[in-house]
């Protein structure tokens, strides 16, 4: 299995194209950024963290019956992908208050949310991914009404084999990413990532952030906080 060309780097990732058509390699990168690329820095073995974190994670969650775009991982920082058409909407889903919403709304952070809150945001750099109602969805068409229904029953799924999984482990799932795109046979199936770039988890018992918070807020101990989480998913 080989690397062929580069389809696309974002801040994460390299996107590479394979000897198949339909398939892609995922290539995590060890740069981090935050605030809409305002600070960036390195975080070492990050990629390999994440490739591997999320690779566990993937197959956790076809085991339970929710279609990931993962093959394998085939290299200790990169995943041979299914090619999906990607929805330009994001899906947050909050079971305690942490980051944006608590600017937002004024929630205290760490409050519990009464159940788990889905929130959408446009994936458009330029504008600064704002946060969109299911009305402004339906206006630009960015999701079909039917699509966005099973995109929510899958959020809400994903969300709970993931928050007892984490739970076991002595981690709080506080909030989380997803995102969904279509493969080549027009299923809905779930792409990208889910680690600590993407999650924010938090011990347990000590709510120490594991996660990249810890970048965002300079806290310290960032390449730990990576090799703990995956420390604790591998087991």
């Amino acid at each position: 299995m080989t690397r062929e060309n580069k389809l696309y780097e974002g801040k994460a990732k390299i996107v590479w194209a394979t000897e198949d058509p339909n398939e892609v390699a995922q290539q995590f990168k060890d740069d981090a950024t935050a605030f809409d690329g305002k600070k960036k820095g390195q975080i070492a073995r990050k990629g390999v963290c994440n490739a591997r974190i999320s690779a566990i994670l993937f197959r956790l969650l076809e085991e339970h019956g929710i279609a990931t775009q993962l093959v394998d991982l085939i290299f200790e920082d990169t995943l041979l992908c299914k090619k999906l058409q990607m929805y330009p909407v994001e899906v947050v889903v909050r079971n305690y208050a942490a980051g944006s919403i608590c600017k937002r709304l004024g929630f205290e952070e760490g409050a519990q949310m009464k159940q788990p809150l889905l929130e959408f945001f446009l994936k458009n750099d330029s504008l600064g991914d704002p946060l969109v109602t299911e009305v402004h969805i339906e206006e630009l068409a960015l999701v079909g009404g039917e699509e966005l229904g099973e995109i929510k029953r899958l959020a809400l799924k994903i969300n709970a084999v993931l928050s007892k999984f984490f739970a076991e482990r002595g981690v709080m799932l506080v909030d989380f990413k997803l995102e969904f795109g279509k493969d080549s046979e027009g299923n809905i199936v779930l792409g990208d990532e889910i680690s600590p770039d993407t999650c924010r988890f938090w011990d347990a018992n000590t709510k120490k952030k594991l996660d990249k918070d810890r970048f965002r807020r300079d806290l310290g101990d960032v390449e730990e906080a990576y090799a703990e989480m995956l420390k604790r998913v591998e087991k």
